[in-house]
């Protein structure tokens, strides 16, 4: 399809525009911005005055729930989710039931998503069989199959040694070890942020040291291997400041950030809302400050959804009890955009935003996304930045209903996504 996209502001942080210009797309693939290349003819024309045209968005960290966990959600509703929140890349922790630990499984995964030609999912694969932090899988079949990285989701390897020896595996073949940095001890079994609100409720908690001695072994480990590691969700202001000294000192270390984080703290439990009970959990007013800040000096180098989603039977329950996790794909643009308005004074507040959402997820994660160069794929989101939504369960298309953020009124509406070419979504 020959699409033309007229009048709007593009945004492309990659390339650094950020101006009112056209954009032609034909054969899956922008072809020419600015001006129409010689004898092309529209098939269809949107016209996107007062809209923000960008590349379409880059989520790390989204679980789609299959296999194994269909009752919290399917891959259809979470595709559906993805393109109505703008999200055309996503990235899928590997956590699933089985574990994505063999090469068939993902490649039933890839085959599943391409089938529902929604948006692109790039798996990441189990680092430890099982992820039970024992023996390492066989990484190079894995990434044939079509993992771009390998994690160990939630579960942490409590053996340094099996660490040590994968980050020097996937230091010799070149692949990036995702990490969420918590010690397997420390904290453990914990709910809430360790401090004065944790112990006034009677949660128990889960110490910021958790966070900053594993990143502690972790670079450790990278000096003995030159493995590079992907950080992921990172949730308080001393691993920020240890990250931003391992940067410094030239390590090859990339983070995010859960966008829950960006904008909540841990009094944000209230009278024990289990929609607040998150992994890593809400952390103090100045972990989120630290975690603003951070996103401005580039320590931060991504922000994603951590889209989890949870059903009813497990999430309404008293707060220690419920399963942790929120949906997140629809909301990670709005809530971006509510950073952007807050940063006053700064007029590439939204550019900074949209890359944080496009380019830079994609060059940490090594996709070719995130930008809407002449002759990249044309995945685009256009969206209006100022129209206003209200977060209900009706407003969701995930089958995972529970967010913190339930009852909020957010800007940015999402008119038209567009993945390799064609129009996904369309309100």
């Amino acid at each position: 399809m020959k699409l033309h996209i007229k009048n709007g502001r593009l945004i492309d942080p990659a390339n650094g525009i950020d101006a009112v210009q056209d954009l032609y797309i034909a054969d899956g693939k922008v072809a020419a911005v600015g001006s129409a290349p010689e004898g092309f003819h529209a098939e269809r024309t949107i016209d996107a005055a007062g809209l923000v045209v960008a590349p379409g968005l880059v989520d790390l960290s989204a679980r789609l729930r299959e296999p194994g966990y269909e009752y919290k959600a399917t891959l259809e509703s979470e595709m559906q989710a993805a393109v109505q929140g703008g999200v055309t890349t996503l990235v899928c922790p590997p956590d699933t039931d089985p574990v994505l630990d063999e090469p068939g499984l993902v490649e039933m995964l890839k085959h599943r998503a391409r089938i529902l030609n929604q948006a692109n999912v790039h798996p990441l694969g189990a680092l430890t069989v099982g992820l039970k932090g024992k023996a390492l899988t066989e990484m190079a079949e894995l990434t044939e199959a079509g993992c771009i990285g390998f994690a160990q989701a939630e579960e942490p390897i409590t053996d340094t040694t099996v660490l040590l020896r994968a980050l020097q595996y996937a230091k010799t073949f070149g692949y990036t070890v995702w990490l969420r940095p918590q010690d397997p001890y420390i904290g453990f079994g914990g709910v809430a942020h360790a401090g004065p609100l944790a112990s006034r409720l009677g949660l128990s908690g889960v110490p910021v040291m958790s966070e900053t001695i594993a990143l502690h072994t972790i670079f450790e480990l990278m000096r003995a291997s030159g493995a590079r590691v992907h950080l992921c969700r990172i949730s308080s202001a001393a691993a920020l400041e240890l990250i931003r000294s391992a940067k410094q000192e030239g390590l090859p270390v990339t983070c995010d950030v859960g966008v829950h984080h960006l904008h909540m703290t841990d009094a944000d439990i209230g009278f024990f809302d289990p929609n607040a009970r998150l992994t890593p959990p809400l952390r103090s007013q100045r972990d989120r400050e630290a975690i603003r800040a951070s996103l401005l000096d580039g320590t931060i180098d991504a922000v994603c959804s951590d889209h989890t989603p949870v059903d009813d039977d497990e999430k309404l329950l008293p707060f220690a009890e419920a399963s942790p996790g929120a949906t997140g794909l629809e909301l990670l643009l709005s809530l971006m955009l509510k950073w952007a308005e807050e940063q006053h004074g700064r007029t590439d507040a939204l550019a900074l935003a949209v890359r944080k959402i496009t380019a830079d997820p994609a060059r940490m994660a090594g996709l070719p996304a995130g930008t809407l160069s002449v002759g990249a794929n044309a995945d685009v989101v256009v969206f209006d930045p100022q129209a206003r939504w209200q977060v209900a369960p009706s407003a969701l298309a995930s089958q995972g209903k529970h967010t913190p953020f339930l009852g909020y009124e957010l800007s940015g509406q999402v008119k038209a996504t567009i993945v390799a070419g064609h129009l996904a979504w369309e309100r």
